[in-house]
């Protein structure tokens, strides 16, 4: 066996350096491995532009294949992969022996089978749909005897590798359908357009366009030959021809007014475009696209960014989702309303103007989309009006009002509101509880006051109060609306959602900071929610793309509202009634990672409008969780909505857990208990260990380590939560929380090595160090001494001395080795939810 006695990751990568070293290697989503080819720039990774070579399972030893295989296709049909990024031209399974591949297209029906559960757990190998998928895999493997041994078949593996992943690059291509060929050929214009050789404005006075190069484009093969015949109806709809890799005038009236043969500046940028599409379109979509070409106009003429700018890349991926959801002719069925349009970038894409109405609350975006119009966007003058969405009421133009007649006859229909989309980016402005000029309508506007019982605090967001009329005043409506997470899980969000009854069909989710004007670093999602099914939200899982629109994974939100109680229900049980003795204050602030930079321990109550817990002995251990808990897991654009909860009972016995918590709390930055503010009862060390110069003030925090001091008042024991006055007993740490205390010492014991300029007739920055010697120093005490402050009084990131520069990068590697062991336990005890 080549890899034996290895980890399932260690596989992965053998295989990956022995075998796909010339590729591309990722996990996508649950799939173990996944190839494709090398992406020399990046960057340049937009929507749908992969092309996955290979998905494969992978496991350790000499794993049955067919079962590997099932694994493989099962994960792939219950996260419904191939919806979100192109297919690969095969599937693979490998262990520490062997690896094995099928061509996707040889399996693609199983995708299709009616009355199958893709729900059932991929690994579990007694389900029935295990065993259907088997069958079917071994149908496969007898046809397509791809399976080679590592050790005695690499060199036939290898060529099979070069031969067929390596051709397959040219086949894995994106399907041109009535759906997309409006976003490709937005970004054909983009990308191929400005290497074609040719006088626009020349052109564009004789109606050639560049949809007519686009168009010329679509209708040849893969090797660039012309697949429509001179004489055929669709050829006469064709201004433009590609031929003999160049284009050529098709109209005989207009070819001598323009050069017989038409080039490309630069050829490369259309080869490479034209590798990830499928030419030409399935015939059942080439008469659509050419009856349909003045779709083909570029949707960003005129077109400025507003303040709440869709990027093109959402935009894209929202409608597939809706065409997911409602079906692939929902544009023929439904009818849309972008109420919050702006100047209308949402609706580029959409192919039906009759069926799309516009509205927007300043008339100057109005003006922009009817400027638009005129220069080809696709929507009609009379469908696209100002309105004041949180103000106006719904009437028709008919009998005074701004809403077009047909619009108010499908709100006004219970059954044709059913074939209603509202699709929206509404403004994620929030008021501070003040109206300012750019707030004129938050907390003020008539349907903030008419649901204020039933939005209560979310009534702040302007987009509660866009999607709180679209429910309550349009029942029965598709809702597809981008917008942060606040109205599926937070706290604010409470009775709103009690009011809310709709299904959540599908959800994807993507970085904030994709958005132009939108700070911070946060989730912004997609819903698709049809409310006319009364379902109360209590959880959905998403669909997660990273900047680029790549497919990360699935993630699991939650509404938490059947939840006990947040951590802070949790942390105020321990709150002492009176504050005397204590020896510092952990400051609790909101439940939710982005506010857990306000996690802190200090001398002294702060300012800041959060929870004060006066730390005592009989709470000290308590803290030194709530604090780990809230800083032991990285915070992340994605994480950053979830909620820390109330736990369960079973740290309660864990005094493994309360240890390593109390050690990670020592040593965390967000410690920021200093002498300068009083006695300093944190230190970890004795005099002895650290060799001090003289006695601490305080030996607290080694006492209570050691055991030695006892719970006077009668209040709840640190360990078992029973009423005592028991002595405590001596603390034993992990070797994870060693390492960590080991990390420490040597800051401590460098610090006290220092040489200072004495109290009294030395200039303070002699020998160049700041202060001057400080025996009772914290952990924030020591980093400002080496780190110092900048002008503005803010501690700096470095020091100059490459000695602490190493010991505290020592601490923060033991710290994240400590937080890696604790995080399991987190989820376990319920302070989060996976």
């Amino acid at each position: 066996m080549k890899y034996a006695n290895i980890r399932e990751e260690e596989i992965k990568i053998k295989v990956r350096d022995d075998f796909f070293s010339e590729y591309d290697y990722k996990i996508l989503g649950n799939i173990d491995f996944c190839v494709t080819p090398k992406n020399k720039n990046p960057k340049q990774t937009q929507l749908f532009d992969d092309i996955n070579l290979l998905w494969a399972e992978a496991k350790t030893g000499d794993y049955d294949v067919i079962s590997m295989f099932a694994q493989l296709i099962l994960t792939i049909g219950k996260a419904r992969t191939f919806d979100k990024t192109l297919p690969p031209a095969f599937l693979g399974a490998f262990d520490g022996k062997k690896i094995a591949f099928i061509p996707y297209n040889a399996v693609l029906d199983i995708f299709s089978l009616n009355d199958f559960n893709w729900n059932v757990t991929s690994s579990n190998q007694n389900t029935k749909e295990f065993s259907i998928i088997r069958e079917r895999v071994q149908k496969s493997l007898d046809k397509n005897d791809y399976l080679y041994d590592f050790l005695k078949d690499e060199k036939e593996l290898k060529f099979f590798i070069k031969n067929n992943l390596a051709k397959a690059t040219e086949s894995g291509k994106i399907l041109i359908n009535k759906n997309n060929f409006v976003p490709i050929y937005l970004r054909w214009v983009e990308q191929v357009k400005p290497y074609i050789d040719f006088n626009w404005e020349d052109g564009k006075k004789q109606n050639i366009l560049d949809n007519s190069f686009f168009l010329a484009d679509l209708f040849v093969d893969d090797k660039g030959t012309p697949v429509i015949e001179d004489d055929t109806p669709i050829s006469e709809n064709l201004f433009v021809v590609f031929k003999n890799g160049h284009y050529e005038i098709a109209k005989e009236n207009l070819k001598s007014l323009f050069n017989a043969t038409i080039p490309f500046k630069d050829k490369k940028p259309y080869e490479q475009f034209w590798k990830k599409y499928k030419r030409p379109p399935l015939e059942e979509f080439q008469k659509y696209i050419l009856e349909r070409k003045d779709l083909l106009v570029p949707q960003d003429i005129r077109e400025r960014k507003g303040a709440y700018f869709t990027p093109r890349i959402w935009v894209e991926l929202s409608q597939k989702y809706i065409a997911d959801v409602l079906g692939e002719d929902w544009q023929e069925e439904y009818y849309v309303w972008d109420c919050a349009a702006g100047t209308g970038n949402l609706l580029a894409g959409l192919t039906n103007k009759y069926h799309i109405f516009a509205s927007t609350l300043d008339q100057s975006d109005v003006n922009a989309m009817h400027e638009r119009i005129e220069n080809g966007a696709l929507l009609l003058h009379d469908y696209v009006f100002q309105f004041d969405f949180l103000n106006d009421e719904f009437l028709p133009k008919s009998k005074g009002g701004k809403l077009p007649d047909d619009l108010y006859n499908i709100i006004t229909d219970e059954e044709k509101r059913k074939k209603l989309v509202v699709y929206i980016n509404p403004p994620y402005a929030e008021s501070n509880g003040k109206v300012s000029k750019n707030r004129s309508n938050v907390q003020v506007s008539r349907i903030n006051q008419k649901y204020s019982e039933k939005l209560e605090k979310v009534g702040a967001e302007l987009y509660a109060q866009f999607i709180s009329r679209i429910y309550f005043e349009i029942p029965s409506s598709i809702i597809a609306q981008f917008s942060k997470l606040k109205l599926l899980n937070g706290t604010n969000s409470k009775i709103f959602r009690s009011n809310y009854l709709a299904k959540l069909e599908k959800t994807f989710v993507v970085p904030a900071k994709t958005f132009d004007n939108v700070k911070g670093n946060f989730p912004i999602g997609f819903f698709i929610w049809d409310s006319s099914k009364k379902v109360i939200f209590k959880e959905t899982i998403a669909d997660i793309y990273d900047e680029n629109a790549n497919f990360i994974n699935n993630k699991c939100f939650y509404s938490y509202d059947e939840e006990n109680g947040r951590i802070n229900d949790w942390i105020n049980k321990y709150k002492p009634k009176k504050d005397e003795k204590n020896v510092g204050f952990l400051m609790a602030d909101a439940p939710d990672f982005q506010s857990n930079n306000y996690i802190s321990i200090s001398n002294k109550k702060g300012t800041r409008h959060a929870i004060y817990i006066p730390i005592i002995i009989e709470n000290l251990v308590i803290s030194s969780i709530y604090l780990t808990v809230r800083h032991c897991i990285e915070a992340t654009w994605l994480n950053d909505r979830d909620q820390f909860l109330f736990p369960n009972d079973k740290w309660e016995s864990d005094s493994d857990f309360k240890n390593d918590c109390l050690a990670f709390t020592l040593f965390h930055s967000q410690n920021r208990i200093t002498s300068n503010d009083g006695t300093n009862h944190w230190i970890p060390f004795t005099e002895l260990e650290v060799n001090a110069r003289s006695k601490f003030e305080s030996n607290f925090m080694t006492d209570f380590i050691a055991g030695k001091l006892k719970i006077e008042n009668e209040t709840q024991d640190l360990f078992s939560q029973e009423k005592s006055k028991k002595e405590a007993q001596k603390l034993e740490f992990s070797e994870e929380a060693k390492l960590v205390f080991d990390a420490g010492k040597n800051l401590w014991k460098y610090y006290h090595t220092q040489e200072f300029p004495s109290f009294r007739g030395v200039d303070s920055n002699a020998v160049g160090r700041r202060g001057v010697y400080n025996v009772n120093a914290s952990l924030y005490d020591i980093r400002e001494h080496f780190q110092g402050r900048n002008d503005k009084g803010k501690m700096n990131n470095k020091s100059e001395d490459e000695t602490y520069m190493k010991l505290i990068a020592e601490l923060r590697s033991a710290l994240k080795i400590l937080a890696k062991k604790i995080e399991p336990k987190v989820y376990e005890y319920g302070f989060l939810k996976e």
